[in-house]
Parts: structure tokens; C-alpha cells; sequence
């Protein structure tokens, strides 16, 4: 039975157009024709992620599984609720010369995309998908493009048979540019296509079972491709037909954003808490200086409601937290409250004020998938113990990076910080020399990043 939106692909493929026959990698994004449909309210969704979809054109899948394959895209799209602010997708097709079709900026109403999709035409060649999975981590996914900060950057790559090329090297690429890979496989080829296969050894890695049935090889025949070959990035469907109850699975994939391993970077999945020091030895115009430190460093991140947090304790004897961690989503407020942060004055009570943070901070937010930082400023010495609630941060999972000025004890500093000592704790004489320090603070929370993610 042929759905009616594969018989409206059957009935309007267009022609190829001049560019298209020489292969050109070209967009056709231009807004669609026709008679419009009336606009409906967008559809509200909690799922945020920059997607492109790579499709097959070649020759390997052919003009009828073709048009079942936008069939897929096109019901994929309509539950998984396009919008302004919800997921951008764009559309790249794989043949002999990759061609992006339109990209993440063009549209951003289900309906236009649609339409898009019904003017695709069908181009035919070898099946290089490795060739437009590089293009697409390449050329796709810029700002110029429509790529959005701090969102995740997807490729979902539909292998109807096999690639004709070397995906495995192109799903390198990809990760190099921060894009997660998702593949998609359907049926393996039948013998007649197999003369299309120039990788041999991608045949090769399939194993016996999967050769002697009618299933396409599995996402660890070739688990360089996707971004992780941890089972999450791979999805199998049997055959292109009844592809809608596939559908609802792979969305909750690609709206999982804390899976999303590729696009995650010491910028976009940090939860850094400042603990600053209102102690009445800083003084008024030292306490600016202070929250132009903890600017510097904040402004580095990709603040989002799905990127990195930030948020603020000021401690005397007492403590207050300026914001909390899901208090503000992005970057200008952030930057906004941090500058209007009254100074308190008072004594000085280090060891209590982390444990406050500890509790009252990183508690409500302990299921976060982001790695946790605690950076502590202070100009003395406390006149209660710190190294007991240090301890009690570090086996919370907290980084701590201690920032001591004028009289800060150095054994304070290093009984603050996490290990190694020499890494996480700094110290300066004047206030004005916190300034260099801000690149080192910012390189330590990267490193310590990159070596969790290991």
C-alpha cells in the first residue's frame, strides 16, 4: 500500500536541474512555491538540537526506496516539532557529489520544510556518503549557515546497503567539528548492488550473521562512524516500509541533548559556582575587581539552558547566593547580575561557605550531566577549617580551584584546592594581578574536562 505522501513524491520528482548534472555541490534553498498552507501555532517543544538529515540519491537505493525514504524524513519531521525555538534541520543528499538541499536557516516551520522536501529530486551516482557526511561537517554546520551556540550539532546518515566510500574516516571529521553522528541502516544490498561497493574491507567487517540475513551490517561494523559506538547513535530498521513507528523512537534520541557526547566541550558542559570572597578586608573597589574576574572567566562559556551554568555564593561570616545555577540561561544575564552583586563586608569564614555551596548549589542540580567546578576567591585567611568541607566537595564529584590575594595563606589555598595542588591553586599579591590568572583558571577547567571525558 503507498501512503498518500509517497504518491505525492511519485507524482512531483522533478527534473534534475543543469547544476545537478555536473555534480555541483549546490543549495536549493529557496523558499517554496505553490499555494501555502494556512500558519498554525508552533509547536511547543523541549527538544533542541541543530539536525541535518543526509539522505541517499545514489543509484544503490534507487528511485522507489527513495521516495519511501523522504516519506520517512517527512513524518520524522512532523513529530519532531520544528520551530524557532526548538529544532532547526536542513537536508544534504549523498550521491556521487554531495548536494545540501537547504540548510538549518532556510526554514523554521514544519509546513515550509515540507514543502522543501517535495522538491527534492532524485540524483543518482555511486552511494559516497563518507564524501557527504565530510561536506556536511564541513560546509553545513556554520554560523553563516544558521548554526546556533551552545546547541547540539547533529548528522543523522541513512545507509540503505553500503557506502561506497570510507564513512569511517568522514565519521573522524565529524566528531573533529563537534557533530554527532547518528546512522540509520535499513536493508543491506541486494547482489546486484554489491558490484557498486568499492570498500571492500567495509564488507569484509560484516560478520557471518549479519552477510546470511537480510539485516545491514550493525553500527559496530563500522564503529569509527558515529560519534560513539555505545549503541545510542545507531538505529536498524528492517525495511523502509511502516517506517512510522520508527519514527517516534529515533526523535527521542536526537531530543536527548545530554547523550549528545560530540557536541559537548569544556565551554558548553561545565557547572562553574563562584565563591566570593565579601570579607570586609577586600574593600568596595578590590570587590570590583573580584566580579571582573569572575566576569572574565563566565564570558568564556556557552551559557544555555542546556550548555553551561554558572552561578554565585558571596561569604563573610555569613553566606548568600548571588543566583543559582538554573536561575539565568544565557550569557547576559549572567553577565548582568554578576556586575550588579552588592558587597557585604564582614569576616571571613571559607570552610563554612563551602559547604553552604556544596549543599545549597550543587545539591539541587546533582543529576547533571555537566562536570561540576567550584572556583573560590578570597583575600584571607578563614577563621574556620576549610580542608574538611574541601574534602567533603571533592568526593561530591566538585573541582575546586582556589584563587588567593594580598593575605591568603598558601596552605589554605592548596588545602582547597583539588589535585593536583600546583594546577588548582594560585595566588597573586595585588588584586589587579587577578587578571592573568582568568586563562589559567579557564585551561585548568578544559584539561580537567577532557581528561573526565576519557
Amino acid at each position: 500500500t503507498i501512503s498518500q505522501w509517497d504518491l505525492i513524491f511519485i507524482l512531483t520528482e522533478g527534473k534534475s536541474s543543469t547544476q545537478e548534472a555536473t555534480g555541483q555541490a549546490v543549495s536549493t534553498a529557496h523558499p517554496p512555491t505553490g499555494k501555502r498552507l494556512k500558519k498554525t501555532p508552533e509547536k511547543k517543544t523541549d527538544c533542541k538540537a541543530d539536525i541535518a538529515f543526509l539522505i541517499d540519491g545514489s543509484f544503490n537505493i534507487g528511485q522507489r526506496r527513495f521516495n519511501l525514504q523522504k516519506n520517512f524524513v517527512v513524518f520524522f519531521f512532523l513529530m519532531l516539532g520544528i520551530g524557532t525555538e526548538g529544532p532547526h534541520v536542513g537536508l544534504v543528499q549523498a550521491s556521487e557529489h554531495p548536494k545540501i538541499e537547504f540548510y538549518l536557516k532556510n526554514f523554521t516551520s514544519a509546513k515550509d520544510v515540507l514543502f522543501a522536501i517535495k522538491e527534492v529530486g532524485f540524483r543518482g551516482g555511486n552511494s559516497n556518503t563518507g564524501k557527504a557526511l565530510k561536506h556536511t561537517a564541513q560546509k553545513f554546520f556554520t554560523v553563516d549557515a544558521g548554526v546556533r551556540k551552545g546547541i547540539p550539532k547533529v548528522v543523522v546518515v541513512f545507509i540503505d546497503g553500503w557506502p561506497s566510500d570510507d564513512i569511517e574516516e568522514a565519521g573522524i571529521v565529524a566528531r573533529e567539528f563537534g557533530v554527532n553522528v547518528f546512522i540509520v541502516s535499513v536493508a543491506k544490498p541486494i547482489p546486484e548492488e554489491l558490484g557498486m561497493v568499492q570498500d571492500v574491507t567495509f564488507v569484509d567487517k560484516c560478520s557471518a550473521d549479519c552477510l546470511l540475513s537480510r539485516l545491514t551490517c550493525n553500527i559496530q561494523d563500522f564503529p569509527q562512524a558515529v560519534c560513539r559506538n555505545n549503541g545510542f547513535f545507531s538505529y536498524h530498521m528492517p525495511n523502509w516500509f511502516g517506517t512510522t513507528k520508527y519514527v517516534k523512537p529515533l526523535v527521542q534520541k536526537l531530543c536527548t541533548h545530554e547523550q549528545m557526547m560530540c557536541s559537548k566541550t569544556c565551554y558548553n558542559s561545565v557547572n562553574i559556582a563562584f565563591l566570593i570572597d565579601g570579607s570586609s578586608s577586600v574593600g568596595d573597589s578590590n570587590f570590583r575587581l573580584m566580579l571582573e574576574f569572575v566576569s572574565n572567566i563566565a564570558k568564556t562559556f556557552e551559557i544555555s539552558d542546556i550548555g553551561a551554568k554558572i552561578a554565585a555564593v558571596q561569604f563573610t561570616y555569613d553566606q548568600r547566593t548571588e543566583f543559582s545555577f538554573t536561575d539565568y540561561s544565557t550569557k547576559e544575564d549572567v553577565l548582568a547580575v554578576i556586575r550588579n552583586i552588592r558587597y557585604m563586608s564582614g569576616g571571613t569564614a571559607t570552610g563554612d561557605a563551602i559547604s553552604f555551596t556544596v549543599r545549597n548549589v550543587f545539591g539541587p542540580i546533582r543529576e547533571s550531566p555537566n562536570k561540576n567546578f567550584l572556583v573560590i576567591v578570597t583575600d584571607g585567611q578563614s577563621y574556620d577549617d576549610v580542608q574538611g568541607p574541601a574534602a567533603a566537595a571533592h568526593d561530591a564529584g566538585i573541582t575546586i580551584f582556589s584563587v588567593g590575594v594580598a593575605w591568603a595563606p598558601l596552605d589554605d589555598l592548596k588545602d582547597m584546592a583539588s589535585k593536583p595542588k600546583e594546577s588548582h591553586a594560585f595566588f597573586t599579591r595585588e588584586f589587579t594581578g587577578l587578571e592573568p590568572i582568568v586563562s589559567d583558571v579557564i585551561r585548568g577547567i578544559c584539561r580537567d574536562f577532557l581528561e573526565s571525558q576519557q
